[in-house]
């Protein structure tokens, strides 16, 4: 992997179980990144414009930070982590207590130029 053509960007605290994440980062895997932004943009998923926030900062580390051109950006890599559970109580009957589990997630969207040749090589 060549450092000097790829561009990262995270975020650690997503509100939503890497489960149902995982589903919507990996349709935009191998995609133009233009391809990527407008599949999110017309997604129906709730977290889709967190992903496309995160999607947009990774464009930007590649152009204003690796000076690489966006016409020829492509998502590499997205992938997705656990972080924390927020743990909360939910009354029931007869004075007990039932357990809720918030989960959060981390995200993490890797872009890569790439040329005509190597595009077609994968």
């Amino acid at each position: 992997m060549n450092e000097n053509l790829t561009a990262i960007a995270k975020d650690n605290m997503v509100r939503i179980s890497p489960t149902k994440l995982t589903i919507l980062v990996n349709g935009i895997v191998n995609m133009k990144v233009s391809s990527a932004i407008n599949q999110l943009k017309f997604s129906s998923k709730r977290v889709s414009g967190t992903i496309l926030k995160v999607l947009n900062a990774a464009v930007a580390n590649a152009e204003n930070n690796k000076q690489l051109d966006i016409d020829k950006l492509f998502v590499k890599e997205a992938f997705v982590g656990k972080s924390l559970r927020m743990k909360r109580w939910r009354p029931r009957a007869k004075g007990r207590a039932a357990s809720i589990i918030k989960p959060f997630s981390k995200v993490t969207i890797v872009v890569e130029e790439r040329t005509e040749i190597n595009k077609e090589n994968k």
